[in-house]
């Protein structure tokens, strides 16, 4: 592969594996995501998604293999080590303070951001030096109007949209989505795309998601993982016609 190509590959693994006692969950991938895509990763229950995400945040350490960003060997890194060089992940169970409005998460956030500890005994004053870029982001991810809302009172679609708004309050320059739009209805589910499709303009993207029409509309390029191994990759197009993609999800070669 050429210097130039290698540019444009943000992230990418090398062989990576992760066994549980004989048991081999992800079976040497390789995976390349190109610098500002929306990457996806698909495949059917039990395809290793999950764990290669866990290995790719460092919170599994793999069997053998190599992680790479930017062309750095991150593979020994701890998780908040990956994090501050920006590769973020979001949760697929919602991680926020659900008795905090929310602009006091998205301040936390931005606090951590900055570096150190929670400023939680600071004066009033310097925490709302804070407000401005907070409100910035509330607005991106569409909460204004919930701005002072406690968080465990938000509907669920729009807690998701919290949890993106802290996690782009990191300013990662590659964020890790884990499936999404998981337990959401149509209206919610249109609303996280666009969303996604917002904050995918200036930063990566690689998502789990089992939302194919949402894989359909948003993705670059897919993986599809089955029994821990890549069974293809392209786009849509080329995924979905794919007769042993159509078999893993489907049990059978036909439409």
């Amino acid at each position: 592969m050429s210097s130039e190509v290698d540019a444009h590959i943000i992230l990418a693994t090398e062989d990576l594996t992760k066994e549980f006692s004989g048991f081999v969950a992800v079976n040497g991938v390789n995976l390349q995501v190109a610098r500002g895509t929306i990457h996806a990763l698909i495949g059917p229950n039990g395809a290793g998604k999950t764990t290669f995400f866990n290995l790719l945040t460092k919170f599994l350490n793999p069997t053998r293999g190599k992680i790479l960003f930017k062309g750095r060997d991150i593979t020994a890194l701890s998780p908040a080590d990956v994090a501050r060089l920006g590769v973020v992940r979001s949760f697929q169970i919602s991680a926020v303070f659900p008795h905090l409005s929310v602009l006091e998460n998205v301040r936390i956030a931005l606090q951590r951001q900055r570096g150190g500890s929670f400023d939680f005994w600071r004066s009033k004053k310097v925490l709302d030096g804070l407000n401005e870029r907070a409100l910035t982001l509330i607005d991106d991810v569409g909460l204004s109007s919930f701005v002072h809302e406690m968080a465990v009172e938000l509907p669920y679609g729009r807690k998701r949209a919290l949890e993106i708004a802290t996690t782009l309050a990191l300013d990662p320059e590659m964020l890790l989505l884990d499936e999404p739009t998981a337990g959401m209805g149509h209206e919610d589910i249109d609303r996280i795309a666009a969303l996604i499709k917002t904050v995918s303009a200036n930063r990566t993207v690689l998502m789990v998601e089992h939302n194919l029409s949402v894989v359909s509309h948003l993705s670059d390029r897919i993986t599809v993982l089955t029994r821990g191994r890549v069974l293809a990759e392209g786009d849509y197009a080329t995924v979905s016609t794919n007769p042993e993609v159509r078999e893993a999800y489907m049990g059978t070669g036909h439409a």
